[in-house]
């Protein structure tokens, strides 16, 4: 199996680091990552400047661009043939809900689901990389598996608690909750007095209910949900269908 790596947190974090080495056991690999951390680039493109790739002694390439860019360099310059999947992560907090949309290493998946490749994203539901190496190996787990009931390609995306491998109770499908807005801004002054912003943090669980993945992971179970690109509304488009025909 020939499996390309990527993620947003950059090609040093610890959990892209580990799972292609654990992956690297039984597949042969290829990482391209970027540079440094990219999250919340979401499917962004890089087209205003030009982007450069440098390997780096571990064998590893690595982009100074987004996640995306770094699928899409992979697939159509560096890679010889395209690999029999596209892995992300294994990501420093979960991608649940609305943050899907906004998710660098969701996105690198989605990239290589465009270009027809089955695709997984991996996250940890928390930060700070506790319990990686049972991520890793519950990652490792669901590649070997490969999904044989779903059409090619697929796009999962997969979300794993914190927790000690005897303390996670399975495997459950799951369906995307959601999130009330985010919260405001965080304003701020720079030392010559400019207003600057950041980004506050997301706003909480609004619909965590019963089998979505705010539920399955807070119930100790890894949570796989199925993702789709198609954003059509095909209940808006059958009332413009009235309107305009």
């Amino acid at each position: 199996m020939k499996i390309l790596i990527s993620n947003d947190d950059g090609y040093l974090a610890p959990g892209i680091v580990m799972l292609s080495a654990a992956l690297a056991e039984f597949a042969d690999v290829t990482v391209v990552a970027p540079d440094s951390n990219r999250s919340g680039a979401s499917n962004a493109l890089t087209l205003d400047r030009p982007l450069t790739v440098h390997r780096a002694e571990n064998g590893f390439y690595f982009v100074n661009g987004t996640p995306s860019d770094c699928v899409h360099v992979a697939l159509t310059s560096i890679l010889k043939e395209m690999p029999d999947l596209i892995v992300s992560g294994i990501n420093q907090g979960q991608n649940m809900g609305d943050d899907t949309l906004y998710s660098g290493t969701v996105a690198a998946a989605t990239e290589g689901f465009l270009f027809g490749i089955p695709a997984i994203a991996f996250s940890q539901v928390h930060k700070g990389w506790a319990h990686l190496d049972v991520a890793v190996k519950y990652a490792c787990n669901l590649v070997k598996f490969g999904f044989p009931e779903l059409p090619r390609p697929y796009l999962l995306n997969v979300n794993i608690p914190n927790l000690p491998f005897n303390e996670i109770k399975g495997v459950r499908k799951s369906r995307l909750g959601k999130r009330h807005a985010s919260e405001p801004v965080i304003p701020m002054l720079d030392p010559q007095g400019r207003e600057l912003f950041w980004i506050g943090p997301p706003g909480g669980v609004r619909d965590g209910g019963d089998g979505t993945d705010f539920d399955v992971t807070a119930k100790s179970y890894v949570s796989v949900t199925p993702l789709q690109v198609d954003l059509t509304n095909y209940k808006q488009l059958d009332m413009l269908a009235m309107t305009f025909e």
